[in-house]
């Protein structure tokens, strides 16, 4: 059978990020995507202006009660963007409803980025992504995103330190409850990743590739959509996360070779075709 996930995730109509990146990289690794939408835009916010914003609460309920009553189950849910705590609220009762043995809980606390929330996110939201993320089984917060689930101040996280990555990513860990993934690591002036501690096997690991000059709308979406569908398809998560570091970083150099505009994110729909032929070529030795 065809693993399938449930992404629970605002969708942007022009724009890569969010559900337009994960729908067809998890399609392309073998795994039917299911989208639960809490947003409808236009285009996504970074680089546009006046964009349109229909918020999607009073349907994820519906839809979820709609999937229960088919009987759909599903191999992973994977939650993204939230607009409100009450979308939080909604998704967490998502997984209760949906939870079974084998299903794995992957949470992307979206929250901010460069130090400080997004505007829309508010100390009660925040609050309620920690509660969201306190149900999953793998997280993959950035540094900022870090800090705001921690409490602690972003200048004091230092991703550049190997010791502080290890004791940050172990922190986030909730006591070796949930795995993590911790994103921005970078222990050398080439390189870019993720520091990852696995809490099967009680071991922290680092998964780096190619640092690619610049800045890249959706790189966090695209790295959270192939860590999860290399989690589905029965990859470790140290093996999940260097194939979403490699692939994340192949996809910037083809957008930042080609001088496309940043705005519209990474270039990635002509390497999908790299996702899958290493899907069918089994696990990678690590």
């Amino acid at each position: 059978m065809t693993p399938r996930v449930a992404a629970v995730h605002d969708l942007s109509c022009f724009g890569r990020c969010s559900l337009t990146i994960v729908m067809p990289v998890l399609s392309a690794m073998g795994v039917q995507c299911c989208p639960l939408p809490t947003a409808l835009l236009s285009t996504h916010t970074g680089g546009f202006q006046g964009n349109t914003f229909l918020d999607l609460t009073d349907q994820m309920g519906p839809v979820a009660a709609h999937w229960k009553m088919e009987g759909v189950a599903f191999d992973a849910i994977y939650t993204g963007f939230m607009g409100s705590w009450e979308q939080m609220a909604l998704t967490a009762q998502l997984i209760r409803d949906f939870s079974r043995p084998g299903c794995r809980i992957i949470v992307d606390p979206v929250m901010g980025d460069h130090g400080k929330p997004y505007r829309t996110y508010t100390p009660e939201m925040c609050r309620a992504m920690a509660e969201l993320a306190a149900l999953a089984d793998v997280i993959t917060p950035n540094a900022t995103e870090a800090a705001l689930l921690l409490g602690e101040e972003y200048k004091n996280l230092r991703l550049d330190r190997e010791a502080d990555c290890r004791r940050w990513c172990e922190a986030l860990s909730l006591e070796g409850r949930r795995s993590v993934a911790l994103t921005g690591v970078s222990l050398g002036e080439d390189a870019l990743g993720a520091v990852c501690f696995d809490r099967d096997t009680g071991r922290t690991e680092f998964a780096a590739a190619p640092l690619v000059p610049g800045q890249f709308h959706g790189t966090g979406d695209l790295f959270a959509g192939v860590l999860s569908g290399a989690l589905v398809r029965g990859r470790s998560l140290t093996e999940a996360a260097r194939l979403a570091a490699e692939f994340t970083s192949r996809c910037a150099r083809r957008t930042w070779e080609a001088g496309a505009p940043r705005r519209e994110g990474v270039d990635f729909e002509p390497l999908l075709w790299q996702l899958g032929q290493r899907m069918e070529a089994g696990p990678c030795r690590t």
